[in-house]
C-alpha cells in the first residue's frame, strides 16, 4: 500500500518513514506542502499521512485545495494542532481522520487501513473474493482457509486487485501501487507477479482485459 507522507519535522518523518515500512507499507516523504499538494494530484497514493505546519503552504490550505478540486485520496492529518476549532476545520475541509501527536505507529497504521478500506466500500477488515481471504493487517493470505505464501510483492498487487475488485487496473496503475519513489521498474514487472499469482492461487480469480490491463473477479466465472 503506497501512501505520501508529508511531515517537515526530519527526525519525525524519518521514524514514521522506516516504522511505517516495516508494517508493510510503501512510503514517499515530502516535507512541504507544495510538494505534497503537487504529489497528490500527480501520482497514485492509497491515502496521505499530513501535517498541518508545513513550509510553503499550510497543511490545512492543501487540504481545502484537493478537495475543491475534486481529488479525494483519504487524508489522515498528524498534527500536534490539539485546539478542539482546529479539529473542527480539519475535518470540514475534508479531513477522513485527524489525529494528535504523538501517536502510536501501530494505531497508525491501522487508521491508515481502515481509511483506505473505506474508500474502496470495503466495510470488513479482511477482503475476500471467490474462496480467498486476504488478511492487510497480517499480511497473511488463504485459499480455502489453507495458507497461501506469497512474496512481498506478490501480496502487495493482490491487495490493489482485490480492493478493486469488479475494476480494471492499467499496468501503469499497478506499478504505481507497488512502487515508491526511486525504485526500479522493469518492463515486465506486472505481468511476471500476475502469472505467480495465477499459479498459486488458480488462473481464474484474475482476469486480463486485453489492451487495458487486470482485473480481479470477486465472484467465480460461471461455466
Amino acid at each position: 500500500m503506497r501512501i505520501l507522507l508529508a511531515e517537515d519535522d526530519t527526525l519525525l518523518g524519518d521514524g514514521l518513514r522506516a516504522g511505517l515500512r516495516q508494517l508493510g507499507f510503501l512510503v514517499d516523504w515530502v516535507r512541504d506542502g507544495e510538494a505534497a499538494e503537487r504529489e497528490l494530484r500527480t501520482q497514485t497514493h492509497a491515502a496521505a499521512v499530513l501535517d498541518l505546519g508545513l513550509p510553503l503552504k499550510d497543511g490545512m490550505e492543501v487540504l481545502a485545495a484537493l478537495r475543491r478540486d475534486g481529488i479525494t485520496v483519504p487524508v489522515l492529518v498528524l498534527t500536534a494542532r490539539d485546539a478542539l476549532p482546529d479539529r473542527i476545520r480539519g475535518l470540514d475541509l475534508g479531513a477522513d481522520d485527524y489525529v494528535i501527536k504523538p501517536v502510536d505507529l501501530h494505531e497508525l497504521a491501522a487508521r491508515l487501513r481502515a481509511l483506505v478500506r473505506r474508500s474502496h466500500g470495503q466495510p470488513q477488515e479482511k477482503l475476500i473474493a471467490q474462496d480467498v481471504t486476504l488478511d492487510p493487517a497480517a499480511r497473511s493470505v488463504e485459499q480455502r482457509g489453507s495458507p497461501v505464501v506469497l512474496s512481498g510483492r506478490e501480496f502487495d498487487l493482490l491487495h490493489a486487485l482485490m480492493l478493486n475488485a469488479g475494476r480494471v487496473l492499467s499496468r501503469e496503475q499497478l506499478e504505481q501501487h507497488l512502487y515508491s519513489w526511486g525504485q526500479e521498474v522493469e518492463s515486465n514487472t506486472i505481468e511476471v507477479h500476475i502469472h505467480h499469482l495465477r499459479r498459486k492461487l488458480g488462473p481464474g480469480l484474475i482476469q486480463t482485459v486485453r489492451g487495458i490491463g487486470y482485473m480481479l473477479l470477486r465472484e467465480a466465472p460461471k461455466a
